[in-house]
């Protein structure tokens, strides 16, 4: 059996060395699914810490009507 290594996906918040807002919320809208669900980090490439912020961020547009909960 033979294991393939793939090449890590940088963080694209670590290498701009920037942090998700919730303001930039056309940014925020590429790490959802079209139903409006979030996407996690393996598909993303995002590292852990930016993935929480990613949420957070996520979840406060919601609160403030900039991006849907759910797209029927």
């Amino acid at each position: 059996m033979e294991i393939k290594k793939t090449a890590k996906k940088a963080c694209r918040f670590c290498e701009e060395k920037k942090d998700p807002s919730y303001k930039n919320y056309e940014e925020l809208r590429q790490f959802m699914t079209e139903r409006g669900k979030i996407i996690g980090r393996r598909q993303t490439g995002v590292c852990a810490k930016h993935q929480r912020m990613l949420s957070r961020e996520i979840k406060r547009a919601r609160q403030l009507a900039l991006l849907p909960y759910l797209v029927a």
